[in-house]
Formats: structure tokens, C-alpha cells, sequence
């Protein structure tokens, strides 16, 4: 197993991707961390963004979208707790795009430094799957 390693996406709600990597492109909290076969060991929280996922034998990425949690790093196996993730083919941009919306109309009406942290918070959720979206529809021209 030299030239891959073993990845793990999991959320509260099912395993979203599990199966053999050559690299890894995650949204850590200071910025991307990529993440090749013997690595060394890490862990780490990771911010909302996509994940992206090189399989071995296959052109495209897969991308999944993490709205946050943590990152385990092992030499052979890489495992995504996340809060929430979505397969990047699942992503719907109207969701996204109300979402966002919604975001920034209760960040505008705050009625407390709670409800605008909450509201900063998914406004940060809402744009990170839009890029996600917009990184997915690249790869695939």
C-alpha cells in the first residue's frame, strides 16, 4: 500500500465516502492541508469546505462537502469526522443560494451577539458550498 491510503468521511448521519486515496485536500482552520500516503500523524478541526479526494484509476475528484469537524491522520488511514457532509453531487445551489440568503437578512436584523455569531456561522456554511459547487462544476467541463 505504498502509493495510497485508506480514507474514512463519516457524519452523525452515514459513512459518506470510505475506499483507497493517492491524496487528500482538506479545509483546516488556517488553510488547505493536503495530505499524502505516510503522512505524519495529525489531527486537527477542519472549517466548512470540500474535501477533495484523489481515487486511484479515476480522473475526476471526489469531492464531499464537511460544514466542519475533525481530521485524524494516521500513516495508512485518514478519518473525517464531520458535523454534516454532502457528496458533492448531492449539492443543490438554490438551497445554498436561500441559505445564504438567509444568513445575511438575520445577520442585518441581530437581535443578540448569539443570534449574529450564529448567523456569521451560516453564512460561512451557505458560501463554503457554493464554492464547493463552483469547484465541482469546473472539474467536470
Amino acid at each position: 500500500m505504498g502509493t495510497v491510503f485508506h480514507v474514512d468521511v463519516v457524519s452523525a448521519e452515514e459513512q459518506i465516502y470510505s475506499g483507497a486515496a493517492e491524496f487528500l485536500v482538506a479545509p483546516g482552520e488556517v488553510g488547505e492541508l493536503g495530505i499524502y500516503p505516510h503522512h505524519t500523524p495529525l489531527l486537527t478541526r477542519i472549517k466548512p469546505g470540500s474535501v477533495r479526494i484523489k481515487v486511484p484509476l479515476q480522473d475526476e475528484e471526489e469531492l464531499v462537502f464537511v460544514s466542519g469537524g475533525i481530521l485524524e491522520v494516521q500513516p495508512d488511514v485518514v478519518t473525517i469526522l464531520a458535523d454534516t457532509a454532502v457528496r458533492g453531487a448531492d449539492l443543490d445551489e438554490a438551497k445554498a443560494l436561500e441559505a445564504k440568503r438567509r444568513a445575511e437578512e438575520a445577520m442585518k436584523d441581530q437581535t443578540s451577539k448569539i443570534d449574529y455569531a450564529r448567523a456569521q456561522a451560516e453564512l460561512a456554511e451557505a458560501i463554503a458550498q457554493l464554492q464547493a459547487i463552483q469547484k465541482l462544476r469546473k472539474t467536470r467541463r
